[in-house]
């Protein structure tokens, strides 16, 4: 990509994520995604209907009338967005692909967060480590991680989501929050890594997934070709024994995929190529 065309698609991203952040997810974001904790502010005259418990007694005792400590939100965050880059990511039958979408959620998530003050990073991740890019504040930075995401060619095309949630739990020692984005097409058990990574951090799964994985389109002979395998399988999509298997077999691998987000207490949403990411995200935000 020339440098011209990347500075504007770059910019592009940039003025869509700011107008949805400033006019659609500001509050939905701070509401859904709490701080560490709780720091002193001030102490105040009590008032009808205080806790006793935050009365401060020795303000108390030296004024001989009650004084309670007002505490404020310790606001600052770790954001990590933990993005699926391997091959089947490239796939989209409509005018985006999954990882089109990929590139807008992370722009929107990013300054999002950095709207908020909080630090944003990123691990690119496919069957390993593709990139790592540490918690950073700022506009530059945001910009940074975009940038990174475009220009990315990952080295592999396969998938091993733990690799990316062991780096996650080794290079974050504090709560963070993450974001992982992926379609979960991945034979390893990244269900037990995503246990795992919650026992400390707060963890948010997004799946993404092209219309024509729930629906065959109706196009006569096709060849459908597994992007991360190389192998390929030929199918009549006009058949309509053919469809019903494929979308059963989607409906069945969602169902499973939702119910173990659910029981290992993971908030996820699922978010289509030719789909409305923004209604997803604010319905995401409100359910926490």
């Amino acid at each position: 990509m020339e440098t011209k065309e990347l500075l504007a698609k770059i910019r592009h991203l940039e003025i869509k994520a700011k107008g949805l952040t400033r006019h659609i997810f500001s509050g939905e974001y701070h509401s859904a995604f709490k701080g560490r904790g709780m720091t002193f502010s001030e102490v105040r005259d009590y008032h009808f209907g205080d806790e006793v418990r935050t009365i401060d007694w020795n303000v108390t005792a030296r004024f001989n009338d009650p004084y309670v400590k007002v505490f404020d939100e310790e606001r600052e965050l770790a954001v990590m967005l933990i993005i699926d880059v391997s091959g089947s990511e490239d796939f989209g039958t409509g005018e985006k692909t999954k990882k089109d979408i990929a590139l807008e959620l992370t722009a929107v998530l990013a300054f999002s967060a950095i709207s908020n003050n909080d630090k944003v990073g990123v691990i690119f991740v496919s069957d390993k480590i593709e990139k790592y890019i540490a918690p950073g504040k700022g506009r530059n930075h945001a910009l940074f991680i975009l940038r990174e995401f475009i220009e990315l060619k990952p080295e592999s095309k396969g998938t091993n989501l733990n690799e990316a949630l062991k780096f996650f739990r080794n290079t974050q020692k504090k709560r963070s929050i993450a974001f992982v984005m992926s379609d979960f097409i991945d034979e390893n058990d990244f269900i037990e890594g995503l246990k795992v990574s919650r026992k400390k951090h707060d963890m948010v799964a997004i799946r993404l997934y092209d219309q024509s994985e729930e629906t065959l389109p109706s196009v006569g002979i096709i060849q459908l070709f597994n992007a991360e395998t190389g192998q390929t399988t030929w199918v009549n999509s006009n058949s309509a024994a053919a469809k019903e298997t494929h979308s059963k077999n989607f409906k069945e691998f969602e169902e499973k995929l939702f119910k173990e987000f659910k029981r290992s207490g993971i908030d996820y949403t699922s978010i289509s190529t030719d789909g409305d990411y923004i209604k997803e995200l604010i319905q995401l935000f409100q359910n926490r």
